[in-house]
């Protein structure tokens, strides 16, 4: 083992920067030399972190003449586009977080528990997916092993943390009848079929991030899937009715069996006492959480999920740090 690695967290004072402290601060890898870098708005912050006041600082062109072993982005599309490539140019290998890189064919798109092995076939660039897609393809992993996906349908309930700082504030300051400043409507009392802008085919951009990241992940770039995204006024944990047709048959209580039996899912699923995935209960937690497993009567080997995770740890932070734990 190398005696210390250094690892730079880019966007360290951001919701996801933070969280991505937070989860590191949980595994308390002892091998390990960090650095945090912000744009130049937040730059001199303190930050604790591991017990030590970091100062926070800018991200520059130079910043990766340092030599780092690892960096993790959080801190968005133009960010990643600037920096990472600068950042391989000094040998890095760069985990990142916003959208830029996932539909490159040269960059693994990685969720641990589905398909690590990709993450060694890198250049330099790790892709993290987005948050909705990875909390769905955990338990559809297994699944699609055994059963072999034929169709997915997707419909999901996204909390306003996946918005970043403005939209959580939307959501507290509509409470307040203020008006919002981040969605085009109030989302306080309301569910917003918009997530990112429309595309040309009347879907959101939001909505093919999630049929096209699932084909990546699973490898299966033919596979028939439609979305449909929404914005909820929940402020954490995105939760998702997944409606799967498979190409071979099932036992329920095979199914059950599969998906406890997978690492990160745990199922929750009894209606005689009322227990089902709810996104209070998975806030704060790296698992997928999974529920209301019943057959689709409508379709030949079709079945129901309802899936819950913490947007903010699974689905961004945590998926990205349990990349750097399997590659360290």
């Amino acid at each position: 083992m190398k005696n210390k690695y250094k690892i730079a967290i880019v966007g360290a004072s951001g919701i996801v920067g933070r969280t991505a402290l937070k989860v590191l601060e949980e595994k308390a890898f002892t091998n390990v030399e960090y650095t945090l870098f912000s744009s130049e708005k937040s730059a001199g912050k303190k930050i604790e972190f591991l017990g030590i006041n970091y100062i926070v600082q800018e991200l520059k062109e130079n910043s990766f003449d340092k030599k780092f072993d690892y960096a993790i982005f959080c801190a968005g599309g133009d960010v990643s586009k600037k920096y990472i490539p600068l950042a391989v140019e000094k040998n890095c290998i760069c985990i990142d977080n916003s959208s830029v890189y996932r539909m490159d064919p040269d960059v693994p798109l990685v969720v641990p528990e589905v398909n690590m092995d990709d993450a060694f076939k890198n250049n330099g660039i790790i892709a993290n997916p987005n948050c909705s897609t990875i909390q769905a393809v955990v338990p559809l992993k297994p699944l699609d092993d055994k059963y072999n996906i034929k169709r997915i349908v997707y419909s999901t309930y996204q909390a306003v943390s996946g918005a970043g700082r403005e939209g959580i504030e939307d959501l507290e300051n509509g409470i307040n009848g203020f008006a919002p400043k981040k969605f085009p409507y109030p989302i306080f009392n309301n569910c917003l079929p918009h997530i990112d802008v429309f595309m040309e085919d009347g879907y959101t951009k939001e909505e093919h991030k999630m049929i096209n990241e699932t084909r990546k992940i699973l490898h299966k770039p033919d596979l028939p899937i439609t979305a449909t995204t929404v914005r909820v006024p929940v402020l954490n944990c995105h939760s998702e009715s997944i409606n799967i047709e498979f190409e071979k048959d099932f036992d329920l209580y095979d199914v059950r069996q599969l998906l406890q039996n997978f690492p990160g899912v745990i199922v929750v699923d009894d209606i005689e006492k009322n227990y089902y995935p709810i996104a209070t209960k998975a806030d704060g937690y790296d698992e997928v959480f999974v529920g209301r497993i019943r057959r689709d009567f409508s379709i030949k080997n079709g079945l129901n999920l309802w899936v819950v995770a913490d947007n903010l740890r699974k689905g961004a932070a945590s998926n990205a740090i349990q990349i750097l734990e399997g590659l360290i």
